[in-house]
């Protein structure tokens, strides 16, 4: 495996943490939104797996604020990260999967990329990139021959006990959510490890998260209504 982080600390016991495990891990001190580290990370699997099985793309940040306050360089960022990011990643990434055997990227999204909610709007935006990104890559990656295709799994968590709250690019005070319901990123990545042994296409770990995206499809205003409300 290799892992690709910018805090090198933190990539650092992370290594420390694996070599209880099967397998080794390989780490790469970066930022996903610079190429140079990019291709960094893609030379490292190369070097070290002879390839790459499987790419997930999870890096990602928030931004709670009213829409008509934001910033506009915060939702450059936001998408610069959530969105441009990995899919630069996966495109330089596809010649390298295509030599495995049974390829896959996992693309993790949010519950927000099937509804947006209030004061939410930049990191909604984001997530609906993603998540339209990865359908349409999936159909015409399906096109490719049994023995080259590439398998996509969209997650799309709810609230997650992560430093996602603690590492906003914006925050404004008396608005947005603080993560009430928040299930452990264990859990979250025991169904990760499940979706792909199984050959999933998406899922959505949080059972809170499942009834919002189906209200939204069975009842787009009561949906609507209920955002509203509680946000």
């Amino acid at each position: 495996m290799v892992a690709v982080a910018r805090r090198a600390d933190r990539l650092a016991e992370l290594a420390k943490q694996a070599k209880a495990l099967p397998g080794k891990i390989e780490t790469v001190t970066g930022d996903v939104t610079v190429p140079e580290d990019r291709r960094r990370s893609l030379d490292r699997a190369r070097e070290a797996f002879d390839g790459l099985d499987v790419l997930v793309n999870n890096a990602g940040v928030g931004s709670i604020c009213d829409f008509e306050r934001a910033d506009p360089a915060v939702l450059r960022q936001v998408m610069e990260v959530n969105f441009f990011a990995p899919v630069e990643l996966t495109r330089e990434a596809l010649p390298l999967l295509r030599q495995s055997v049974r390829p896959l990227i996992v693309n993790v999204s949010s519950i927000l990329g099937h509804r947006g909610v209030p004061h939410y709007t930049d990191y909604c935006a984001s997530k609906f990139a993603i998540q339209g990104f990865s359908e349409a890559l999936r159909a015409e990656l399906a096109a490719d021959p049994p023995n080259q295709r590439i398998g996509v799994l969209v997650v799309s968590p709810g609230p997650t006990q992560s430093e996602f709250w603690q590492s906003l690019a914006e925050k404004q005070e008396g608005v947005g959510s603080r993560g009430e319901g928040a299930i452990s990123v264990e859990k979250v990545a025991r169904r990760i490890v499940r979706a792909m042994r199984k050959g999933k296409h998406e899922i959505i770990p949080s059972g809170r998260g499942r009834m919002l995206v189906w209200l939204n499809r069975l009842s787009p205003r009561l949906a609507d209504a209920m955002v509203v409300r509680f946000g």
